[in-house]
């Protein structure tokens, strides 16, 4: 079994309900806390980690992470993905195979694909926000226009039957959603845009409310529009 997840009492009742088998293999599609803190946990019951070189990196040190005013500490050992690789990595467990793959600098900068072939599902990690404004997180190596190219690289590796699994709000999505989702980033990339090369400052350009005609659909949950104007303003 292979799964992707954060630690949650509700999560080993979940599993026991999918079966007996023990978890063999748990992948990290980047280092944030609420994709890794299970790691520890599911590694002393005996699985591989799996993640990109730099999310073990990022587990491995202090992570200051300056949007939340936050430090997060280094996992334990035991936390510590053992098996690292730079672009791609291929699996083949219980005749399924699995693919990961690094978008390169996108939420973070270790944020990586999980594809099952045959099943046509691909699991997409926090580059895709299903219906909410996503977090971007600059302090280790997020951008919008690395967003915006992971969701061109999420788009190119689909098709309108592939399953696609977001790293947060609605859980199960398809292409159309995922586009929905580029053209937002990339209609306020360039509301933004626009605002700071007329030197607005950063806090004028919230004021400017360049999110508006995507807030009442995007902006309902714990990324604001002011705070994803201000994320977005960052990296223009």
């Amino acid at each position: 079994m292979l799964v992707s997840v954060y630690r949650d009492p509700q999560l080993a009742t979940a599993l026991d309900v999918l079966g007996a088998d023990p978890v063999t293999h748990l992948v990290n599609t980047h280092w944030h806390f609420d994709h890794a803190d299970g790691n520890d946990w599911l590694h002393s019951a005996g699985a591989k980690i799996i993640a990109q070189a730099n999310t073990r990196k990022h587990l491995s040190e202090i992570q200051r992470v300056e949007d939340w005013d936050y430090n997060f500490l280094p996992l334990a050992s035991g936390g510590i993905p053992g098996e690292v690789f730079a672009n791609e990595h291929n699996l083949k467990l219980n005749g399924v195979s699995i693919g990961l793959k690094y978008y390169g600098p996108a939420h973070t900068d270790g944020d990586i694909s999980v594809t099952f072939a045959e099943a046509s599902i691909v699991h997409v990690g926090d580059t895709f926000w299903n219906g909410i404004y996503p977090f971007i997180d600059y302090s280790t190596g997020g951008s919008i226009d690395g967003m915006i190219a992971a969701s061109d690289a999420n788009l190119a590796a689909t098709t309108n039957d592939t399953i696609i699994i977001p790293g947060h709000g609605k859980p199960v999505s398809n292409k159309g959603e995922l586009q929905e989702f580029r053209d937002m980033l990339v209609a306020i990339r360039d509301n933004v845009a626009k605002l700071k090369k007329q030197g607005k400052s950063r806090d004028e350009t919230v004021a400017a409310k360049p999110t508006a005609s995507f807030d009442a659909k995007w902006g309902q949950f714990v990324i604001d529009p002011g705070f994803f104007a201000r994320l977005v303003y960052e990296g223009v």
